[in-house]
């Protein structure tokens, strides 16, 4: 038999202010909010879980309690790291004993907004900037220290503001609601175009797909003459075709199958460069980087690469040694 939840509470009675303690408690347990996501409900099996200590503490009455934890296990979907906010706010209703359909419309209402400015905030600016900086040290340095910093900064960022969001909300009581509502528009938006010129910066840096191929006799590298036009135009236009693809309805999904089709089949026909390091029978390096599954135009022999300035001394040093073995002797410079 299915459990009618009641509208309102049977003791009316506002409960004492939830400890520090506790609410530190339940930041904690929001990490596990989308531990048992399902399409029915989404977040909210995690929802219940992350908010339960502050229930049993408002709630002695056990049916008050049972009809609390019935309503808090309704639909829920918001961002895993802004979750606190909306918990401060309906902690701060259940205190004080509201009627549990106000509770219930004032969770959606809050929580919905999160999506976007969560995105925004974490995905389209956090992890793009923290990230583009780690991932220089680690590519250009080889050093392990760039995931660390990484991880160590991004925890750092999103425990503070669970923190935060949990005592300022639950203080704040209904009223943050407002608040979030009112310029949820505006900061979603500028924090998306702080994104989006950080992704662009990373896509200039770091995009580093280019053409293999040579054509002409002599062989003219079809890459430089794209460098000519415009540095990095291969990535800019894989980017841009991306975008038109998802604007016409394409997941992402189906986009990053793409890429690795584009990708596999590129590099079996010689059309993407690469760097596999690899090398023939005698040791030395294979032009371009490797050799394709299909050979359609020949790769020029790369330039003799310019000596050092002690390898110069050892080659010199050499001729000098056998001329001296055949009698004749050469002194060189101090």
């Amino acid at each position: 038999m299915a459990y009618n939840i009641p509208e309102r509470y049977q003791d009316l009675t506002p409960a004492p202010k939830l400890d520090k303690k506790t609410l530190n408690k339940m930041v904690w347990m929001s990490c596990f909010l989308q531990a048992s996501f399902n399409y029915e409900r989404m977040q909210a099996c995690g929802w219940l879980w992350g908010i339960l200590p502050g229930l049993k503490k408002i709630h002695t009455n056990k049916e008050d309690l049972k009809a609390s934890m019935a309503h808090n296990l309704d639909f829920l979907n918001t961002h895993p790291f802004l979750v606190t906010f909306v918990m401060g706010i309906v902690l701060s209703l259940e205190q004080n004993k509201v009627d549990t359909a106000t509770i219930r419309s004032v969770r959606i209402s809050a929580a919905g907004p999160l999506g976007g400015i969560g995105d925004a905030l974490f995905w389209l600016t956090l992890v793009p900037i923290v990230g583009g900086i780690t991932a220089n040290l680690a590519l250009e340095q080889a050093s392990i220290l760039g995931a660390v910093i990484f991880l160590v900064v991004f925890n750092a960022v999103q425990f503070a503001i669970r923190y935060f969001l949990m005592h300022w909300s639950y203080n704040l009581g209904t009223s943050a609601v407002g608040m979030l509502t009112s310029n949820a528009k505006e900061f979603t938006r500028a924090a998306s175009i702080l994104g989006i010129f950080t992704v662009g910066a990373l896509i200039a840096n770091y995009g580093s797909t280019s053409l293999r191929i040579a054509i002409a006799d002599p062989a003219i590298n079809v890459q430089s003459l794209l460098d000519g036009i415009m540095p990095k135009l291969i990535p800019l236009l894989i980017t841009c075709g991306l975008y038109a693809l998802i604007k016409k309805g394409w997941t992402p999904i189906k986009c990053i199958v793409l890429i690795l089709v584009c990708g596999i089949a590129g590099t079996a026909l010689g059309i993407w460069t690469g760097n596999s390091q690899a090398i023939d029978e005698n040791g030395a390096g294979i032009n371009g980087g490797y050799n394709p599954l299909i050979q359609w135009y020949e790769y020029p022999a790369p330039a003799p690469a310019e000596k050092t300035g002690q390898q110069a001394w050892d080659a010199t040093q050499g001729v000098v040694d056998q001329l001296a073995e055949e009698g004749i002797n050469v002194e060189m410079p101090e």
